[in-house]
């Protein structure tokens, strides 16, 4: 049977199926849900950097009317270790202070300006340590990660031999500084115990990560803690791990015997919940006199905290882009007294592309090729450090198809040639890429006897569209219309799925939602087949079609029957299957990648420096599409991520105490509608078997990927100028 010719909703630019819950504040979030005798906690962070606790006065504070509790290391409940995986957690088990921001104690007040007000009196005194804040002083300090998220060096051929033989080289330093997530929603949590069962709303990413974390702080069986996250207002990863204030609610709840909402302030998202962390990359390129690739080296050194390690793969991409007889990659890490930085869209491939494509851009000049013909040279076939074919690969014609749109033709390459009145105009251009990623999810399908059909399945809707294009998953399996279909995610009681992150939901919750869907289908279809009252009996599967939950014969649509009088013939509420999708041997025989190019135009003031993007013209090759709207919403939010990690985004630490000094929306820059032009979107039609079952590519991570690049180069082009120091900010111009 088939359901794909006559059911085509899956790519189709459906409006978001929560759109009416969320403008009429229907959609509830973490901090939203109503709870009875909720009481406000409010956490107390560190002021120093490293050193001890050595008197922490919480009287005045416990004297204030509503305060239920203050809660630090001399009074808190025992934490059973810190299993569950991601982070290590701080739970106030010590008066050790391992960084600036670090919770170092709770109040809790049945009010929230109480809490606010309690924990502004707490007063502490701390035994004071010389902290180590500065990465580019202590890079003689670097160790080889011992992280098993991915091997840390690689090495093809022999880049020294490939450098020392080439006619031109490059050989460049290009850095990228702390950038903090800065999601609308803030961090929150708020948890209510139910006798030993704990129940937890919490702004996640991952609720069965939180889950198992959770349950292992405070020594408890997974299954006694549910975790539930309809709604997030935005993530990009640092709501992919739990950290420490979520079993820290749970603590204070339990104290205190009554549910807790604990909101971090916005000034509170800078430390103790990740951050990109800062890179220092060094690019070699050498070259023939053609602008064939003979070697390539990528080297990056980026900050990890000193409890802790987290990695960003900066060189990921160079094991991939280019065909080129000799790639070398390696990643150190050094330790600093701050907190642990974390995924953060894209990590390695957004910090490291930068790097990789102003060093191609450099090269072009340096051989004076075209930047798009430099890169089609050296157009890797076969992925060139695995030596395996893609699955598929598009971005010949993403070059193509964007470059025409943008005009690239039309460019003079000498730099400060172009000019709008007295305005440099530059054009640049990079490479996007980024992998794709899949793994182990479950979904239920279940069609009802009213012919509506329930989709359960543990995922979230990270602000990404993920109700909407689950639903037209659905509507294509099961043969029903969308508007009776209903999703339901975000709750660890649900078939269990991976963490929004990794650009794989659309891959591993999509395949799993489909194969519930076909199941569920093929039920219904063999009860009609075999029952000799149906008008589809004795018929073969192929002959009939699924549509507008109905089934009906190929080219006889008289001779059909509808979902709802097969279930009630047959006395049956509803039909329901599950589905385990998990990814096979494919990896093992192909490269999977997405794909993508960047194109940018700036318009700089040659007195001040100021740079601005004027237009933007990015192609992408990703596959299937499940909804054209909230893709190209997503590729458009990935390119504005990216204009601000080129020309805005810095987060700043004081050097004696670690504290985050711009930590606010006011000093930390982040774009706003009047920095971005109309940004041009272009889809290259892909088809991928080999993927998944729905032939789908993420799209949430790769439109960040290039963007930094694309600027550096366009600004270059403007100005004469190469900045490898982002941001890229007017008093480097000048």
């Amino acid at each position: 049977m088939n359901t794909a010719d006559t059911n085509k909703v899956v790519g189709k630019p459906l409006n978001r199926v929560d759109g009416h819950l969320k403008v009429t504040g229907g959609a509830r979030y973490a901090a939203e849900f109503p709870v009875a005798k909720i009481a406000y906690g409010v956490t107390i962070q560190s002021t120093i950097a490293k050193g001890k606790i050595t008197q922490i006065d919480t009287k005045a504070a416990e004297r204030l009317p509503g305060v239920l509790a203050v809660i630090t290391h001399l009074n808190a409940p025992k934490a059973f270790g810190d299993k569950g995986g991601g982070r290590k957690l701080q739970v106030l088990q010590d008066n050790i202070v391992l960084y600036g921001g670090q919770h170092i104690g709770i109040v809790v007040a049945d009010t929230f300006e109480r809490a606010m007000h309690a924990a502004s009196l707490v007063q502490v005194r701390y035994e004071e340590e010389k902290p180590t804040l500065n990465m580019r002083e202590n890079l003689n300090k670097g160790y080889v990660p011992k992280s098993n998220r991915m091997p840390p060096d690689s090495s093809v051929g022999n880049v020294t031999q490939g450098l020392t033989s080439a006619a031109v080289r490059i050989e460049q330093t290009y850095t990228t500084p702390v950038e903090n997530h800065n999601p609308m929603e803030p961090h929150a949590t708020t948890a209510v115990w139910q006798g030993d069962q704990l129940l937890l709303y919490d702004a996640t990413q991952g609720i069965f990560q939180v889950q198992e974390k959770v349950a292992g702080v405070l020594g408890i069986e997974p299954a006694n803690v549910r975790v539930m996250s309809y709604y997030i207002g935005g993530g990009f990863g640092c709501k992919g791990s739990a950290w420490s204030h979520v079993p820290l609610a749970a603590m204070a709840a339990r104290q205190v015997k009554r549910p807790v909402k604990l909101v971090l302030g916005r000034i509170q998202m800078y430390g103790p919940v990740g951050f990109r962390p800062e890179t220092i990359q060094q690019v070699s390129l050498g070259a023939t006199r053609d602008g064939k690739l003979t070697a390539l080296r990528h080297t990056g050194t980026s900050q990890t905290s000193t409890f802790d390690e987290f990695i960003e793969p900066v060189g990921k991409s160079a094991r991939m882009m280019y065909a080129c007889p000799n790639i070398e990659t390696s990643h150190r890490l050094v330790q600093l007294d701050q907190g642990t930085p974390t995924f953060m869209r894209a990590p390695g491939e957004a910090s490291g592309s930068f790097a990789l494509e102003s060093a191609m851009d450099e090269l072009a000049y340096a051989l004076k090729i075209d930047p798009i013909e430099l890169r089609l040279r050296n157009y890797a076939e076969v992925d060139p450090s695995k030596n395996l074919p893609w699955s598929s690969k598009s971005l010949r014609e993403c070059y193509k198809v964007a470059a025409e749109r943008f005009g690239w033709q039309k460019r003079n390459p000498k730099p400060r040639s172009m000019r709008d009145a007295n305005y440099l105009i530059g054009w640049g251009m990079a490479t996007a890429t980024y992998p794709t990623n899949r793994s182990s999810a479950s979904a239920i399908a279940q069609i009802m006897a009213d012919g509506t059909a329930v989709i359960r399945t543990g995922s979230h809707d990270i602000g990404t569209g993920t109700y909407t294009v689950m639903t037209q998953v659905a509507a294509e399996a099961l043969g029903i219309p969308v508007e009776k279909i209903r999703i339901e995610l975000g709750d660890t009681n649900l078939p269990e799925t991976p963490v929004s992150g990794g650009s794989q939901t659309a891959a591993s919750v999509g395949s799993a939602v489909h194969l519930a869907g076909n199941q569920a289908r093929a039920k219904l279809m063999q009860l009609a087949l075999a029952d000799q009252k149906s008008p589809l009996y004795g018929l073969n599967e192929q002959d009939i079609i699924a549509q507008d939950g109905q089934l009906l014969v190929k080219n006889k649509s008289s001779k059909a029957e509808t979902y709802e009088a097969i279930l009630t013939r047959h006395g049956l509420k509803m039909i329901e299957a599950r589905a385990d999708a998990k990814p096979g041997e494919e990896k093992e025989k192909y490269s999977m990648h997405s794909f993508g190019s960047q194109f940018a135009e700036v318009r700089v003031n040659p007195d001040s420096g100021e740079v601005r993007v004027t237009r933007w013209v990015g192609a992408f090759g990703v596959g299937r599409l499940l909804n054209a709207k909230t893709a190209n919403s997503q590729l458009i939010g990935g390119i504005v991520y990216g204009i601000g990690m080129a020309l805005m985004e810095h987060t700043v630490t004081d050097p004696n105490r670690g504290r985050v000094v711009n930590a606010d929306l006011a000093e930390y820059h982040v774009p706003v509608n009047a920095d971005i032009p109309e940004i041009d979107v272009l889809f290259v039609d892909e088809r991928d078997p080999h993927i998944n079952p729905l032939g789908v590519k993420g799209v949430g991570e790769i439109g960040i990927t290039g963007v930094a690049a694309a600027i550096a180069n366009a600004v270059y082009h403007a100005t004469g100028k190469r900045i490898r120091d982002l941001p890229i900010t007017l008093d480097k111009l000048l």
